[in-house]
Parts: structure tokens; sequence; C-alpha cells
């Protein structure tokens, strides 16, 4: 009998190897957990159809194959689909800006459709990305520019955020120069704008530190605040490997020990610097 121990770890080892051959898989052909899931499906769609068209007497809403949508694999996914990073530190950075009481917001890059429609409720914001965005939200102004170069003076932006976004700089995914330097350039830059005693909400990929090229980059906890040294971290919390919650005011040691965690950093710009 082996050791349950040994059991655990060699199981955890063949679902992590298993699930980076699926995400190859997924990256440069289809996803084959995707697939399986509609050919699951295929029969419940057939049955679905023959009992609506048995009963149905609406001609409005009789089946025509040119209208077909086929979807009865959603019935094999959870009730909510969604991204534990982005759900949970989201809701993080928004909470912290309503708490703040500000009413005027900058954010760099982060999700419009995520934590920028969080804020519109509560607070103007103002949305930089380098990508043209042409919709017309009330309470929202964009400015195209990029993060190495933001549009607004030295020490202008009281509250600012910058969400998921660090992590990508320089690796030319969203068609920006590759530049090994990239992060550490965009952290300058929101450094500079940002105001003496103004906030930075900051969220990245944190764990095991390496490069995902040309994804991401995940940090040690460490180098991100090393990349701010005008700033001072006042919080730092954490969604770990389960994506379940933020643990709040998490050590740097529980995140190093991430596969892929989300940190996310709580940072001011003080008249003179202090030490977390």
């Amino acid at each position: 009998m082996f050791p349950e121990n040994f059991l655990k770890k060699t199981k955890s080892v063949l679902l992590l190897t298993a699930r980076r051959l699926v995400g190859l898989f997924r990256m440069f052909f289809f996803d084959p957990i995707a697939l399986a899931r509609k050919w699951r499906s295929l029969p419940f769609f057939i049955q679905n159809l023959r009992n609506y068209t048995r009963l149905n007497t609406d001609p409005a809403f009789a089946f025509s194959p040119k209208n077909l949508c086929f979807a009865s694999y959603d019935r094999f996914n959870t009730a909510a689909s969604l991204d534990a990073h982005y759900f949970h530190q989201d809701l993080w950075a928004a909470r912290n800006i309503i708490g703040s009481g500000v009413k005027e917001h900058v954010d760099v890059g982060s999700r419009i459709d995520g934590f920028v429609a969080h804020v519109l409720p509560f607070c103007k914001a103002t949305f930089v990305d380098i990508r043209p965005f042409e919709a017309s939200i009330p309470g929202l102004e964009f400015k195209q520019g990029s993060i190495l170069d933001l549009p607004f003076a030295d020490n202008s932006v009281t509250s600012l955020s910058c969400l998921h976004v660090i992590e990508h700089i320089g690796l030319g995914r969203y068609g920006d120069t590759v530049n090994p330097d990239g992060h550490k350039l965009a952290a300058n830059e929101l450094s500079r704008v940002l105001a003496t005693g103004g906030v930075l909400l900051l969220g990245t990929p944190v764990g095991r530190e390496r490069l995902c090229f040309d994804g991401h980059r995940i940090f040690n906890p460490q180098t991100v605040v090393d990349m701010f040294p005008e700033l001072s971290l006042v919080e730092f919390s954490l969604i770990d490997d389960l994506g379940q919650r933020v643990i709040n005011n998490a050590s740097f040691e529980l995140a190093r020990k991430c596969e892929y965690g989300c940190g996310l950093f709580h940072l001011v710009k003080p008249a003179c610097r202090q030490a977390y």
C-alpha cells in the first residue's frame, strides 16, 4: 500500500500535467473539453427538438434549420460562468473606491464590462486604453493612450487603478512593442501620474515567478512592490489558486506558493515613503 500523502501528491501532479496538456492543445488547436461537452449534449438536443416540434402550435415560433442555434451544452455548465480573478478582483477594487468616497477615478486598461461598469453608478470614470473605444457611456470619458505614455500630468491623478494589465506590457500580445522591461516602465508611468496622497489599486498574477510568453508574467509579490519604490503598500490581498474568495491582508509567503494567483495591491504615494 502506498502512503496517503504519496497518493495525494501523485494525483495532484497528474491533474496539473493533464491541465497543462489540455491548455497547450487549446492554445494551438481547439478546446477538447468544450468539444466533449457539445458531443455529450447532442442526444439532449435531438430529444428536445423532437418534443418541441411535437408540442408547438405557434407558426411564428416553429423550428427552422436556417435559424438553428445549438446550445444544449449549457446544461453541463455551472449556474454562473465567471473568471475567478476578474470577478473577485473587480469587486475588491470597486469596494475600495466606494469606501474612499472619491467622485472621479482613472482606470488604465481594465475591463469596461467588469470593473469600470461597477464604478460608474457612483463615480465618474476616465478610461485609458491603447485600443480604440467608440461607445458613448454616461459618466465615462475615454482617452486612447499607452500605459507607457499616459495622457496625464505628473502627480495629477488622485484615484487610479490598473487591473490585470501590467503583466502583459512589453510582450507584444496587444500589438505593443516587445520590451522585457515593459512591466517596469509601466510601473514608472503609473507612479509618475499618481498624486501625492493618491491611491493606486493594482491587480496582477502572483505565485511562482515566471514568464508565460506571450501571454503574461506571474510575479513574486515582492517584485511588484519593488517596481513602485515611490509608493507604500497599504494592503495586500490575494485570490489563491482555488479562486473562491479574496483573502484579505494575505502574506507574501502564501502568495508565492500559488501556481496562478491574483495579487491585489493597495498602494499610496506618500510625501515620504514608508516601509510595508
